[in-house]
């Protein structure tokens, strides 16, 4: 079975070396959750020129379960308009870790937060972050971007 295991921390906007990386291209994200319970959800995303309807399940600690796949982008549009209320858009910029991770740095402009998502290999990884990483909220609900989808 497919998993995702994910930190997430809130960042300084205002950080030198984020003010930077701001600078660099980002990929353009837009997303809808077609159904989001205490169950789980289905999402679908269009990042770039690329759509995917993602399934998320329960999340236990940091970990879920997580199926992908590639769906046409204009049948995600169209599941965007027609099946999601909410449509959460934001900029993602990546930063490399040390160890080989990838940060993900997300801004949501319409309701201004930044997030870095981490993704490792399993809930116990010891990560090494840099100064501009704040509080992990990776258990916190209001930071899962179906919950931020009800605050836009």
């Amino acid at each position: 079975m497919a998993s995702e295991i994910e930190r997430k921390f809130l960042i300084d906007p205002l950080h030198p070396d984020v003010v930077a990386l701001m600078e660099t291209r980002p990929r353009s994200i837009r997303q809808g959750y077609i159904m989001s319970s205490t169950t789980g959800v289905v999402r679908i995303r269009i990042e770039d020129d690329q759509a995917m309807l993602t399934i998320k399940g329960v999340t236990v600690g940091i970990s879920r379960s997580e199926f992908e796949y590639p769906i046409p982008v204009d049948d995600a549009e169209h599941l965007l308009e027609t099946m999601c209320a909410k449509i959460i858009e934001k900029k993602r910029y990546h930063y490399p870790l040390p160890g080989g991770f990838l940060a993900e740095v997300d801004v949501f402009p319409q309701i201004d937060l930044c997030l870095a998502e981490v993704e490792v290999p399993s809930e116990k990884t010891v990560i090494d972050k840099p100064e501009w990483f704040g509080e992990d909220v990776s258990t916190q609900s209001q930071y899962f971007n179906n919950n931020i989808a009800d605050r836009i």
